[in-house]
C-alpha cells in the first residue's frame, strides 16, 4: 500500500526548503528568532490563504485542530496568535518576494515545456506579451493610518505585470493607494522586442517615446482630447472591423524635439457597438491584431477579480505595513501555486474550483498528482495491511 502525506504538505514541497534557508539567510529573517522559524511563519501564512482563514484566531486554530498532521509539514506545533502576529510584523516581507521570484522561474518553466499552455500562440508573433495593472485595495483609514489614500479612507495599489505565457504573475509591486500607476511603471524595465498592454491610465507621451527608444512596443487605448497629427493614412482590410489606421505624432513631443510616430486604429466593436480608438508604437502588425492584442489585456482583469475572490486580499490579520505586505505576497505565491498545478493538471481546472476544492483537502491523505487530474475518482483501497515482522527475542 502507498503511503503519501497530506494535500498542504505535498504543496509545500514545491517549495525546495534549501532555496527557502538560503532566503531566509539573505534577509536574515531569523535574526532575533526565539523558537518560531520563519518555515513555521511561512507555513502559517499559507493556510491563511489556502485555508481561507479570515484572522489570527482562525489560522492558529486551524492549525492546532489538525496537530497530529503537521509534522509532515515540518511544523512542530501550532503558534500561538501573538507569536504568529510579532512574526508578520517584524520579520522583512521582501522574504516573501524572494521565495516568489523562486517558484516563478519554476512555473516559468512548467509554462515553456507545455505548448498547449501557451495562448498568445493564437496570435502569428512570437514577441513576449505582458499586460500592466493596478487595482486598488480598499484599508480603513483609522486602523492603517500608514496608507494614505483620501481624507477618510485607507489604500494600498498593487501594481501587476501579467505574462501571457501561463498567465503568470511575472512583477508586482505594492506601493500606498495615492501612487499613480505611471510613476511605478517609469520604473520597470522591459526585454527589447516585448508587447506591453495597458489602459489609458498608463497615458504618458514620454514614457511612450522611451519605450520606443529601448525596443519595447507598446499598445493601448488613446484619450478622446489627445492633440495629435496625422503623418500618413494606410490601407484599410475590407470586413476586419477596421475603420481607419494612421500613422501619427504628438505635438507635445514634437515641441520637446523628441521624434516619435505611433499608429492610431480606429475599431468597431461589432458585439458592444461602439468604436474604440487604439494606439501603438508597433508598425508591422495587422490592425485587426492590434485590436485582438489589446482585447487579451482583460486576462489581467480576470487575474485580479480571482485574486480578490479566492484568496485573502480584502481582509488582513495585521495592521502594521510589513504585516500587509507579507500577507499580499503570501497572497500571491499561493495563486504562483494554484497556477503550478493547474498547468500540471490534465483535468479542466478553473482557478476558483481548484481553490475552493484545495481548501476542502488540505489535510486529506491523498495523491495530490493523481488527485487533481481525477478529483472526482475516489482514493484506491488498499488490498490489504502489511504483514507484521516477526519479533525475535534473543
Amino acid at each position: 500500500m502507498t503511503r503519501v502525506s497530506s494535500i498542504f504538505s505535498q504543496i509545500l514541497q514545491l517549495i525546495p526548503r534549501l532555496e527557502f534557508e538560503s532566503a531566509v539567510r539573505k534577509h536574515n529573517a531569523e535574526r532575533h528568532a526565539r523558537g518560531f522559524s520563519s518555515w513555521g511563519q511561512f507555513i502559517s501564512m499559507l493556510f491563511c490563504q489556502l485555508g481561507h482563514a479570515k484572522s489570527l484566531r482562525e489560522i492558529c486554530g486551524g492549525l492546532a485542530a489538525s496537530e497530529g498532521k503537521l509534522r509532515h509539514l515540518g511544523l512542530p506545533t501550532a503558534p500561538a496568535r501573538s507569536t504568529l502576529a510579532y512574526a508578520n510584523e517584524h520579520r522583512p516581507w521582501q522574504l516573501c518576494q524572494t521565495v516568489f521570484d523562486q517558484l516563478l522561474a519554476k512555473c516559468q518553466t512548467l509554462a515553456a515545456s507545455q505548448p498547449g499552455t501557451r495562448k498568445k500562440r493564437k496570435f502569428r508573433f512570437k514577441n513576449p506579451l505582458l499586460s500592466l495593472d493596478a487595482s486598488v485595495i480598499d484599508l480603513c483609514a483609522t486602523m492603517f493610518d500608514w496608507a494614505k489614500f483620501r481624507l477618510t479612507k485607507g489604500a494600498v495599489k498593487l501594481h501587476l505585470l501579467l505574462d501571457h505565457d501561463g498567465y503568470l504573475p511575472s512583477y508586482a509591486v505594492i506601493t500606498e493607494g495615492k501612487k499613480h500607476e505611471v510613476r511605478v511603471a517609469r520604473q520597470m524595465r522591459f526585454a527589447p522586442g516585448t508587447i506591453l498592454v495597458f489602459d489609458r491610465g498608463y497615458t504618458d507621451y514620454e514614457w511612450f517615446a522611451n519605450l520606443i527608444q529601448h525596443g519595447v512596443y507598446f499598445v493601448t487605448r488613446l484619450k478622446e482630447n489627445a492633440d495629435y497629427g496625422v503623418v500618413e493614412n494606410l490601407a484599410v482590410p475590407q470586413g476586419r472591423g477596421v475603420r481607419r489606421d494612421q500613422v501619427i505624432f504628438f505635438y507635445k513631443l514634437a515641441k520637446a524635439g523628441i521624434d516619435a510616430y505611433f499608429r492610431r486604429i480606429e475599431f468597431y466593436d461589432e458585439e458592444n457597438d461602439r468604436v474604440l480608438v487604439f494606439l501603438t508604437s508597433h508598425m508591422g502588425l495587422a490592425a485587426a491584431t492590434i485590436a485582438a492584442v489589446y482585447k487579451e489585456r482583460w486576462q489581467i482583469e480576470l487575474f485580479f477579480r480571482a485574486l480578490k475572490q479566492s484568496l485573502r486580499v480584502k481582509t488582513f490579520v495585521g495592521t502594521s505595513a510589513n504585516a500587509l505586505k507579507t500577507q499580499l505576497w503570501m497572497a500571491l505565491i499561493a495563486m504562483l501555486l494554484v497556477k503550478y498545478l493547474q498547468l500540471k493538471s490534465s483535468f479542466g481546472w478553473s482557478l476558483s474550483n481548484l481553490v475552493a476544492l484545495l481548501r476542502q483537502q488540505l489535510f486529506v491523505y491523498r495523491d495530490l498528482w493523481a488527485w487533481i487530474d481525477d478529483p472526482f475518482q475516489p482514493p484506491p483501497i488498499p488490498t490489504g495491511l502489511p504483514e507484521q515482522l516477526t519479533l525475535q527475542l534473543g
